[in-house]
Parts: C-alpha cells; sequence; structure tokens
C-alpha cells in the first residue's frame, strides 16, 4: 500500500499550520512547526503572493495529508461526498471523520491517524464483537469499537489513554478508556470538527 514516507513535520510547516501528525510530540516543545514555522527549503521564509488556485490547493493538500488520505483516495471521497445529500464540503468531511481509524484516533486508542491506521491493520480493534482490519471502514451511530483483550497490554495503547485529555474526545464520541471500548453515539456535525478547514475552498477546486 503506498504512503508517504518523508518527515511528517515537514507537511505541517509546508501547509503553515499543525495538523498533529505526530501525536503527543505535537503538544510538546519538541514540535518542529514551533521552531520553525515557516515552508521547509531555501524559500521558505521568502514571502510569496498566493493566487486564488493555489490557496485552494493548499488547503486540499491540508486536509488530505491530516487524515492520511493519498490523492485517489481523496478524489473518491469527493465525488461520494457530491452525490449525497446536503452541502458536498461538509459530507467530505463527514466521510472523512468517520473513517475507523479517525474514529480510533479521536477515542485516544492510539497517539496519531497513522498510529491508527497501523493497529487497525494489524487487528487489533473489534467492531460491534467483530474484528477489523480495514482503516478506512465508516462506522455509524451505536457502532462500538473496542481492543480486543490479548491486545490491551500494548504500550502505544496505554500511552495514548494517557493524552487524551489533551486534545479531547468529540460530542458524538464517547470513550470508555477504562473498558478499552469507544461508542459512536451519533454522527458527526460541522460544528464536532474544530480544527481549522475551510471546505468551500476544496469545492470550488474541483468544481473548476
Amino acid at each position: 500500500m503506498a504512503r508517504y514516507t518523508e518527515a511528517k513535520c515537514k507537511l505541517c510547516r509546508r501547509e503553515g499550520e499543525k495538523l498533529f501528525l505526530k501525536g503527543d510530540r505535537c503538544y510538546t516543545d519538541k514540535c518542529a512547526y514551533e521552531k520553525r514555522p515557516y515552508p521547509p527549503g531555501q524559500a521558505g521564509r521568502l514571502r510569496h503572493k498566493m493566487s486564488d488556485y493555489a490557496v485552494q490547493l493548499r488547503e486540499k493538500q491540508k486536509v488530505r495529508r491530516m487524515y492520511g488520505i493519498l490523492e485517489g483516495q481523496f478524489r473518491t471521497y469527493y465525488k461520494r461526498a457530491e452525490g449525497m445529500k446536503g452541502v458536498a464540503g461538509h459530507n467530505l468531511l463527514f466521510l472523512l471523520e468517520r473513517r475507523l481509524d479517525n474514529v480510533i484516533y479521536r477515542l485516544g486508542f492510539a497517539n496519531s491517524r497513522d498510529q491508527a491506521r497501523q493497529l487497525v491493520l494489524h487487528g487489533i480493534f473489534k467492531l460491534n464483537g467483530r474484528r477489523v482490519s480495514i482503516p478506512s471502514m465508516q462506522v455509524k451511530a451505536e457502532d462500538v469499537i473496542e481492543v480486543r483483550e490479548e491486545a490491551r497490554k500494548i504500550p502505544v495503547i496505554n500511552e495514548a489513554q494517557e493524552v487524551i485529555a489533551r486534545r479531547g474526545c468529540p460530542e458524538w464520541l464517547e470513550s470508555d478508556g477504562a473498558n478499552f471500548k469507544g461508542t459512536v453515539k451519533a454522527m458527526p456535525s460541522r460544528e464536532d470538527i474544530q480544527f481549522p478547514i475551510n471546505e468551500q475552498l476544496i469545492v470550488e477546486l474541483y468544481s473548476k
């Protein structure tokens, strides 16, 4: 499976925002973006006036990189969002939020979405009592996600539970860390996605 293998901190610097790709490290003074809050490369400190297209492209790249989605996958999500009832931009974010790997990250069972994806691929979780290994699965209301009993001593899961208080758990989810379990209480709303995203720019980009 294709995936990004370069330094993740460069992605945050390129987009000009913290994307929280390295888990707890992003909340500390070790964060590379805190030390060098400008794009990587020799011309990183120079100011460039961006065209409308460049602004739209950067917004799309920011969201795609934040959720760890490849370009082809992201376009497929957008086409699906367009065909749904409601606002295409909102639908796109809802589809991304409902990915199993994202939900596991939001529940505090992983320090990052990338780590959550790896844990899912290794079959660490059960969804409604059944073992799952597909990170892109879409969760629905009343779904119950839990760590398999034999995997509950894995250090990264326990470490993630210790830092969930820093980023909090969204209202549409309920985390029960003591029992290594989480519940999808409802479908996410636009207000549940607190990260600064202008989804209309993405719609404008794909509408060209």
